[in-house]
């Protein structure tokens, strides 16, 4: 028989082929620890940041297992079904890390933000890809277009440490879009200065954005040093 890993938003499960029926659904206990393991390992191998080989079918492992379907063009389920599971282990399976940019995004130096890949990447005049990383947004807010980055609704443009007006900073605010959206580091809590989510969910459908892009704290540097003039932001469904 052949059991393939469904890594889910819940419990994980499997599916079993050629015992009980096509699609029957076993409890996540049935996976088998070596199953996981090659999972993870394929997933990190691609970039895909999937953490500790533990065989440990955890939240980590599921939001890895989204920017490897965001980024092989597959349904993003965080499920390791039939299709995602053969496409992870052939060797045509394309990297989370590396994409290329979308095509009808335009040329020259921009910042094109991929709304169905949950992704962006930064290009300078040459068309040369200077960094590319997983972002959360949300698209009931951010509408595809081209936007500039700079003052709107008359508010400043760059703000090196903003706030939500509570209790998070939103560290190296670049705002690109009327009236209040921008780029900035998943936020932070004042009072510890820790992010609200970690890390590992960028690139991902698990979480959404009060109508900003979020990305990594390394990320929003890059983007604030990219920045320092009037950038335009291409942003695609």
């Amino acid at each position: 028989m052949r059991i393939l890993p469904k890594l889910g938003l819940g419990t994980a499960a499997v599916t079993l082929v050629g015992l009980v029926g096509p699609g029957a659904i076993l409890p996540a206990e049935a996976l088998t620890v070596s199953q996981v393991k090659v999972a993870q390992s394929r997933l990190n191998a691609l970039g895909c940041g999937s953490g500790p080989v533990d065989g440990k079918a955890g939240a980590m492992t599921q939001a890895a297992t989204v920017r490897f379907q965001s980024a092989n063009a597959l349904s993003q389920t965080g499920s390791l079904n039939s299709t995602t599971y053969a496409r992870l282990r052939a060797s045509t399976a394309k990297r989370c890390d590396v994409r290329p940019v979308p095509r009808r995004s335009g040329t020259g130096r921009r910042i094109v933000l991929s709304q169905s890949q949950n992704w962006v990447w930064l290009i300078d005049a040459r068309g040369k890809v200077v960094r590319q990383g997983g972002i959360i947004d949300n698209p009931k807010y951010l509408k595809a277009g081209t936007y500039t980055s700079g003052s709107k609704c008359g508010r400043a443009g760059r703000i090196a440490r903003n706030t939500d007006g509570g209790r998070l900073y939103l560290n190296r605010f670049v705002r690109f879009a009327p009236c209040g959206i921008g780029f900035h580091q998943i936020p932070t809590y004042k009072s510890n200065g820790r992010q609200i989510h970690a890390d590992y969910l960028l690139g991902t459908n698990y979480r959404a954005s009060h109508g900003c892009i979020r990305v990594s704290a390394s990320m929003s540097s890059a983007i604030w040093s990219f920045t320092t003039s009037a950038t335009r932001v291409v942003v695609m469904r």
